[in-house]
């Protein structure tokens, strides 16, 4: 089985990444299928779990984390009941045995243990704010965001992020070392990109394989 999981700053393109691996490799994808499933899960409506995810206090907790719920400082109520499910969902689909490739919700941590190769896309602010403001101008004009909406949330789910990576590794943001692959997408097309590092993920499994042959 092999695993990719893809981190990336909010606009970057990581998600169009992860849907253009899925379907060069043929690979499973989880995504908001992640959401989705959670959401069936707990009987609740998918916007709203996205939501109480969105904004579940992490700037609260403690650097104490280390891969465990067990002390968690904050509210044990419906946000931190929907991130230990969120958890156990990520870890039933590593445990199917399934290729597959994961963006976001952590997954690179929460399935350390299964060697994933792990990939972080970021680009800077104004490459960002591009990408997102391209994706609001094919919205219908009664639900597009103007410019300075996007770029507030695009610095508020930079805050979140950060700090929820902060609390699962004990490192801060942008570590390298977390990491065995970072691309700064500014100035790639995701198409073009896709392919490269999808050569660049089978080579490096075909690497661990080997070394593992060899102990």
């Amino acid at each position: 089985m092999h695993i990719i999981t893809i981190s990336r700053q909010f606009g970057s393109g990581g998600r169009e990444l992860g849907k253009r691996l899925s379907d060069l490799l043929g690979w499973d994808y989880y995504d908001k299928e992640i959401i989705e499933a959670l959401a069936e899960d707990q009987g609740m409506d998918t916007d709203h779990v996205r939501e109480v995810l969105s904004h579940h206090g992490w700037h609260n907790v403690q650097l104490t984390y280390k891969n465990s719920f067990a002390h968690v400082g904050f509210d044990h109520g419906l946000r931190t009941q929907l991130l230990v499910r969120q958890r156990e969902i990520i870890q039933e689909i590593a445990k199917a045995g399934n290729d597959c490739i994961i963006v976001g919700r952590d997954a690179d941590v929460i399935l350390e243990e299964y060697r994933p190769f792990r990939v972080c896309i970021c680009a800077d602010l104004d490459a960002r704010l591009e990408r997102c403001m391209a994706h609001e101008r094919k919205q219908p004009r009664t639900n597009r965001l103007t410019e300075k909406e996007v770029l507030r949330n695009i610095r508020s789910i930079d805050k979140s992020r950060t700090r929820i990576r902060e609390v699962l590794t004990g490192k801060r943001h942008g570590d390298a070392s977390t990491f065995d692959l970072t691309v700064n997408a500014a100035r790639w097309n995701i198409k073009h990109l896709a392919p490269v590092v999808a050569e660049f993920a089978m080579r490096w499994f075909e690497e661990q394989e080997a070394a593992a042959e060899e102990e």
